[in-house]
């Protein structure tokens, strides 16, 4: 699976990209530093009408704009509560792939992980805090896998 590395770890640096063309919009400066390189996995649609989102756990520097090949490891559920068009408050979901470089050993989503990653998510973005998240369950590598196949452009291969 192709992911477009958006965000480098450690950097507080948000890139926003078209996710369709890869076009670099603009970058703004969030809450916390990414853990890990963060991007979107490329074919995809997501609930949110943006590409599926993936976090790489790895230890290598990977560079906003790199193309890296991923092996999927598990989900991390992720919910945010937004307003509709009439303000009303309503639950959508932008889950995580959580995923490693081809060429990296596959690691286990241990509680540090998934610790490292809630604390991220639900902090990122505290100094604008419109919408709220909620970290769900982590989850293994056939549920991502089977809800990237649900969000695929085209047929999803494993």
């Amino acid at each position: 699976m192709k992911v477009f590395i958006e965000n480098e770890a450690h950097s507080n640096q948000k890139n926003i990209y078209n996710e369709k063309t890869l076009k670099k919009r603009k970058t703004v400066t969030i809450s916390r530093e990414y853990p890990y390189p963060y991007g979107f996995i490329i074919g995809t649609t997501g609930e949110d009408g943006d590409n599926i989102d993936c976090f790489v756990i790895t230890e290598n520097h990977l560079h906003s704009g790199q193309i890296v090949e991923c092996n999927i490891v598990g989900i991390m559920e992720q919910i945010e509560k937004s307003r509709d068009d009439r303000s009303l408050e309503k639950d959508e979901m932008d889950h995580n792939i959580l995923a490693t470089l081809d060429d990296d050993p596959i690691v286990t989503i241990t509680p540090e992980i998934q610790n490292t990653l809630s604390e991220f998510v639900l902090h990122a973005f505290d100094h604008i805090r419109i919408n709220k998240v909620k970290v769900g369950r982590f989850l293994d590598q056939w549920t991502a896998e089977q809800y990237i196949s649900a969000h695929a452009d085209t047929p999803y291969k494993n």
